[in-house]
């Protein structure tokens, strides 16, 4: 398969604990319990927009069809929306930037590592994608522990660069598709 079959039909990734999915407007009361806490934005690049401090927003508009996911992270036993996680900034079919987030009840639980290795994975597995990456603040420990446990290498610091919004030390984290192959 390819990115481009993924386009009008996102992809759904089962765990042991987690449905990887897109969200649907009946996920609205669970993405208002942890979406506008500004808390979870402190290392994001910016705060929360406008959709995010109201949820119901992110169904008002029509999505347009794209290659890249914005996708909800489910738990198994009650399909409650606990995070998301964006596959975007496709370049050439070849790399690109991933980004997860999750409510701060449910951080240190494990359940980043299990979306993040499950959603590398599938884009080595499922798409032509050789490289993703990321950019992680450096004071984001947590952050930088869970991609490291996923695989990811520590590729580079960037001294007082924007990061979204943010003018920060960042790190730059990325893994290869012959990164997973060799494990």
């Amino acid at each position: 398969m390819a990115l481009a079959d993924y386009i009008d039909n996102k992809p759904v990734i089962e765990t042991g604990r987690l449905i990887i999915r897109p969200m649907r407007v009946s996920d609205v009361p669970a993405l208002k319990k942890w979406m506008p806490d500004r808390s979870i934005y402190t290392y994001w690049g910016k705060g929360p927009s406008k959709a995010e401090m109201n949820p119901e927003l992110l169904f008002a508009k029509t999505e347009r069809p794209t290659k890249s996911f914005h996708l909800g992270i489910a738990e198994k036993h009650n399909d409650e929306v606990i995070g998301d996680l964006w596959v975007y900034l496709i370049e050439n079919d070849r790399m690109a930037q991933i980004a997860i987030r999750l409510a701060k009840v449910q951080q240190d639980k494990g359940y980043g590592t299990e979306a993040l290795k499950a959603m590398t994975g599938f884009c080595f597995a499922n798409t032509e994608l050789k490289r993703l990456w990321t950019q992680v603040d450096v004071r984001n420990t947590a952050s930088c522990r869970m991609l490291e446990k996923c695989g990811y290498l520590k590729e580079g610091l960037i001294r007082q660069g924007k990061m979204v919004n943010t003018w920060c030390d960042y790190y730059i984290y990325g893994i290869l598709k012959t990164d997973i192959q060799q494990q």
